[in-house]
């Protein structure tokens, strides 16, 4: 009955306020949400636009999960609501948001789909610029060959290193390199067996997704795409058991990325972080982060070479 009794109490107090596209409104753009959730603080990321004269719609990405859309983004005076069906969330019930404007950002309430309400608070999405001509640094490996130096495990790691191939043989934690980088060339040679499913998250905030999905039509959650948002312009994922590459240029925002000797995202820009971000701090340099909570894979090799500061 709660959420049921906040939407009555929004839509009787207050008109709906008449958008004109060619004026725009202080909500349009996009904003990184912080929800304070059972003690977390969990980043989550939303973007507004126009469709039309005065209609607001946008895209929602929660701590988990990709980008999903929001139909209408419902603004009463200085109010605004928006809902989302559950994705991966546990539970039928919609998520359901309710915001303003404070000073320069956002805050507002979510109620959960188990009718729980959580304060957020959301800050621009910063600018990140994309270098021209880049000057790259010296390459290094994030993996030896020998163990996990370099990278932070605890004590439920599930990943060892057998035969010089790092190997996540069950689901378990994600594995997170000490060191932290802005731009960069990423290189990684990696297999995984049927069926099974794992990321590369660049600056720890953006997954690139490694999965089992050769043959099937491209998309953004399958084989090579920026999960939710971005999709490759083919499949090049090859058989499972099959020792594949990515080779990755990360500049600001731009993005390229060659699968198996094929460029099949170029010079395209990540909006928002996927679900599962580290962080919602894009200007910050950040890890690159192996998911390992999803299904098996291995490395032989992952190096990266940094852009030299600028």
């Amino acid at each position: 009955m709660k959420r049921y009794f906040l939407l009555a109490v929004v839509i009787t107090f207050f008109s709906p306020t008449i958008i004109s596209a060619q004026e725009g409104h202080p909500l349009e753009g996009r904003w990184n949400l912080t929800v304070d959730q059972e003690g977390e603080k969990l980043p989550s990321w939303l973007e507004i636009r126009h469709s039309g004269n005065n209609t607001l719609i946008g895209r929602f990405t929660y701590a988990f999960g990709s980008a999903r859309p929001i139909a209408e983004v419902k603004k009463y005076g200085d109010l605004f609501y928006f809902s989302i069906p559950p994705q991966w969330e546990p539970g039928a019930s919609d998520m359901e948001f309710q915001g303003k404007i404070v000073g320069a950002g956002l805050e507002g309430t979510m109620i959960y789909t188990d009718g729980k309400t959580y304060n957020w608070t959301a800050v621009a999405a910063p600018k990140l610029n994309t270098v021209v001509n880049p000057k790259f640094g010296k390459t290094q490996k994030l993996f030896n060959g020998k163990n996990l130096d370099g990278w932070k495990t605890d004590s439920n790691n599930q990943w060892e290193v057998v035969d010089g191939i790092l190997t996540s043989p069950k689901p378990g934690i994600n594995l997170i390199s000490q060191e932290k980088f802005t731009d960069f060339k990423l290189h990684a040679e990696f297999r995984y067996p049927k069926a099974s499913n794992s990321g590369l998250y660049l600056r720890g905030r953006y997954e690139i997704q490694i999965a089992d999905n050769k043959g099937l039509e491209p998309s953004s959650i399958y084989f090579g795409g920026v999960y939710g948002l971005l999709t490759p312009n083919t499949n090049m994922a090859k058989e499972a058991g099959e020792w594949q590459t990515y080779d990755i240029t990360l500049l600001g925002r731009n993005i390229t990325i060659v699968a198996n000797g094929k460029t099949i995202i170029s010079e395209q820009n990540i909006l928002g972080m996927t679900g599962g971000a580290l962080d919602n701090d894009e200007a910050a340099p950040g890890p690159i982060m192996i998911q390992g909570d999803h299904g098996p894979v291995e490395f032989r090799s992952l190096e990266i070479t940094p852009v030299l500061d600028r």
